[in-house]
């Protein structure tokens, strides 16, 4: 069993317990960030020292700029001495994108196309769909396509023998097995086939081989039919009707995009917040960062519109910048207040000290 099957499970078993598949994925994004926690404090933290160290930092490079070898050595002995990772609020982020990956797959994935697909949730009529995409009618006897339309398998078949029927019988390379004999000709039937070998039975079986019944997935339009197969010497072959559909443009995507870039923009101006500590912080580095944090969102949201994202992975998105907003302004508090408090002991040491030389004289 591969990943993309374990995180469909993992779906269906949420929205069984919360009752929607949209839910399923807020709770699944939950879920993930509550793990990731402690990583992103620690990135926030780190950010946070970054600040403090930054004019020492900076006062390092001046001094070492001539000689980068010891500007570096210089660099790791003062990330030692402060028990400092640079790298450390990367972490988050690289854990996050095989999250990211393995929902994208799922999502577009035949099974969960067939299991959940149309499954609409608030104002997201799918959440399987993209941007520009071609929705049609699944289990009504005909493919709803277009000319360019690529078409894969379901995992398993019913295969029916002369003697016996079979179930849930694998099937090898399902994004490779089917075959268009001819042109796809919208509007016209579309003439599959299958070879046996793809079948993942004994020779002795595959001689007695009969017909079988298969999911078909057209990938532009996300629509699923059962298809029965009728043996043909060596292969099997079906014939489906078709009808031509046009590419439409789906504005509840549209609306999450902007959304997601709106999240984006705001937890990136929330990690920035003024603090305690920007005053010592680099200017040509605040203004990389301001200038990042205001184009970072733009880019991305033009990205998404140029590359199909499912609604539901944006819909984990979403809530992943929107569970990272209230992160951030948690845990600063809870920095702001132990700064605070240091800041306090530190001045009552002074004052105690203050007035014993006072008491001395």
């Amino acid at each position: 069993m591969d990943f993309t099957t374990l995180t469909i499970e993992l779906l269906g078993k949420l929205a069984s317990l919360v009752g929607n598949y949209g839910w399923a994925i807020i709770v699944l994004t939950i879920i993930v960030r509550l793990c990731m926690w402690p990583l992103n404090v620690s990135q926030q933290r780190s950010m946070r020292m970054m600040q403090t160290l930054q004019p020492k930092l900076k006062a390092i490079q001046d001094r070492y700029k001539s000689n980068p070898q010891v500007m570096q050595q210089k660099l790791m002995e003062f990330y030692k001495e402060h028990k400092f990772n640079p790298m450390g609020g990367c972490m988050p982020l690289l854990i996050q994108m095989p999250i990211f990956i393995l929902l994208y797959s799922a999502l577009m994935s035949p099974q969960f196309i067939q299991m959940a697909g149309n499954a609409p949730f608030l104002f997201v009529n799918r959440l399987d769909t993209t941007l520009r995409a071609s929705a049609g009618i699944s289990n009504d006897g005909e493919m709803g396509v277009s000319k360019y339309d690529k078409f894969i398998l379901g995992k398993t078949a019913t295969v029916y023998l002369d003697d016996e029927t079979l179930e849930n019988v694998k099937i090898s390379k399902p994004n490779q097995a089917l075959e268009i004999q001819g042109e796809l000709t919208p509007g016209e039937p579309i003439d599959f086939k299958i070879s046996l070998d793809n079948l993942n039975l004994k020779f002795s079986q595959l001689q007695k081989i009969e017909k079988a019944d298969v999911v078909i997935t057209d990938m532009n339009t996300k629509e699923t039919e059962k298809v029965s197969f009728e043996r043909q010497g060596e292969i099997l072959a079906a014939s489906v009707p078709s009808i031509e559909v046009k590419q439409a443009f789906h504005f509840d995507v549209l609306f999450l995009i902007i959304l997601f870039g709106l999240t984006m923009f705001i937890s990136q101006k929330v990690m920035m917040a003024t603090s305690n500590n920007t005053a010592t912080q680099d200017p040509t580095q605040a203004a990389i960062q301001k200038s990042m944090g205001t184009f970072m969102p733009i880019m991305i949201i033009a990205t998404f519109v140029i590359i199909p994202i499912p609604a539901g992975v944006l819909l984990y998105l979403v809530t992943s910048n929107l569970i990272q907003i209230a992160q951030t302004v948690i845990v600063n508090k809870q920095m702001d207040i132990e700064e605070a408090k240091k800041k306090q002991q530190v001045d009552d040491i002074d004052l105690s000290n203050a007035k014993k030389i006072d008491n001395k004289e």
